[in-house]
């Protein structure tokens, strides 16, 4: 018969060992009580590439490196607000952190047409990278969000690029152009003598296979391979229509002030690496599906002659300088793009 000391000693034995097991259960495991969730809702479909190459990427980054102290509740393009009420609703504080279009903030971010992408002001991805991070246009983008109580982080850049279905080996080639286009690059292209109307996603295959439109842009060369486009149209243009950081994360100042400070670290730091990784992921997918199209779709390169290009930057600059008005910080950042342009040889 066991003795009340050696039950007491068992006792012990098996509390400590439920502790142990308990301990090491949870060991590095963030509590309920220690967990922050964010809401994010993005401007991509769930079915966009950019959905989880992007906001996928960001969500397991944040919550592997605060060992989920902070998660990320994702939500695609109007599942709780319309796209272009995100900046607002970060702005509130009532999301967290969503992902727009620089356009969406037009009525706010007197820089939001540049960082769209200005026509032909950019020919290389570096190029506008540097833009950015070298020359500061993404710290003045930064300075103008803030004021809104917006944390601004470009995602990535990357070129617009029409195909077609024949060369354009002069201008008066390009004038005779049907192009499906939208926005801005729908302005240009019709005021630099082409013939550009918006047509939907749904119907632009049949458009350019009946040859309702000669050409069109969706995205790059990925767009393109995506949307079937080059089974219709052999011909991939270069140099970009633009190349731009339209794809853009936003946080609510508010809601990363209350985070201790290494979680803010690790956002900030998040964001930082996530400019320079989809950028360069993004060009290496884009230079694998154009190679792919080459080999398989007997796609070939149309880069427009240089006399060409000329009349379309002339065209673009008119453009340019509309979008300096808007405010000191744009003809700031207007003056320093050409200046960089200029620098450059393009101007």
């Amino acid at each position: 018969m066991q003795t009340l000391t050696q039950f007491k000693k068992q006792l012990t034995v098996c509390a400590s060992a439920v502790a142990l097991s308990v301990g090491a259960l949870f060991s590095g495991v963030a509590t309920a009580a220690d967990t922050t969730t964010w809401k994010v809702q993005s401007h991509w479909p769930g079915s966009s590439s950019s959905y989880e190459d992007s906001l996928g990427r960001l969500k397991r980054v944040i919550e592997e490196r605060s060992d989920g102290r902070l998660k990320l509740d994702l939500y695609e393009s109007g599942a709780l607000f319309k796209p272009k009420q995100t900046f607002e609703a970060v702005s509130r504080g009532i999301l967290e952190m969503g992902t727009i279009s620089p356009s969406y903030a037009q009525d706010k971010m007197t820089l939001a047409g540049i960082a769209s992408g200005l026509p032909f002001a950019f020919r290389n991805v570096w190029e506008t990278a540097y833009f950015h991070q070298g020359l500061g246009f993404e710290q003045m983008l930064r300075d103008e969000a803030a004021q809104y109580g917006v944390y601004w982080a470009t995602d990535k850049v990357y070129p617009t690029e029409m195909v077609i279905k024949n060369p354009i080996n002069s201008w008066e080639d390009f004038t005779k152009l049907k192009i499906r286009s939208s926005g801005a690059l729908q302005k240009f292209l019709t005021e630099a003598g082409a013939a550009a109307s918006y047509i939907p996603g749904s119907e632009l295959y049949p458009a350019l296979d009946s040859g309702v439109v000669d050409g069109a842009h969706w995205g790059a060369a990925q767009g393109a391979y995506s949307m079937g486009l080059y089974e219709v149209a052999k011909y991939h243009v270069k140099p970009a229509l633009n190349i731009a950081g339209t794809d853009v994360i936003i946080v609510s100042q508010k809601a990363l002030d209350k985070l201790p400070e290494d979680l803010q670290n690790i956002v900030k730091q998040a964001l930082d690496e996530q400019f320079w990784f989809r950028t360069n992921e993004y060009q290496y997918k884009e230079r694998v599906t154009l190679a792919k199209a080459i080999a398989e779709e007997d796609v070939q390169v149309n880069t427009l002659p240089e006399d060409v290009q000329q009349r379309l930057t002339q065209t673009a600059q008119k453009m340019w300088d509309e979008e300096g008005e808007r405010s000191e910080r744009a003809q700031k950042a207007l003056t320093m793009l050409k200046d960089y342009l200029t620098e450059l040889g393009y101007l």
